[in-house]
């Protein structure tokens, strides 16, 4: 069943996120994991919330999603994000395929 990470990011050093942007797609991809949103503008259809930068990455599973944020791969990009950005970040199950 796959998973989603879906992020809300506020970037504080645009110059140094770069980096970020550039180190963690390999890593991403190494476990099976694909952006579904990355940066594109967001519109607030109800509600309160405007997050600056959106970004939602699809994994084929659970345990794949949590495999990519926890390898030694991401740590380098997950340090630079996190000294350069404030990340509200969940995990969530998707449902199952079904067939067309």
């Amino acid at each position: 069943m796959p998973a989603y990470v879906i992020v809300q990011v506020t970037v504080n050093d645009s110059v140094k996120y770069e980096r970020y942007k550039q180190l963690a797609p390999p890593s991403i991809a190494a476990h099976g994991g694909r952006y579904l949103v990355r940066g594109a503008p967001v519109e607030t259809l109800e509600g309160s919330w405007h997050p600056t930068r959106f970004v939602v990455l699809e994994f084929p599973t659970e345990a794949d999603a949590r495999a990519w944020w926890s390898c030694e791969e991401y740590a380098p990009a997950k340090a630079l994000r996190q000294a350069t950005a404030d990340t509200e970040m969940i995990l969530v199950a998707g449902l199952e395929r079904q067939p067309d």
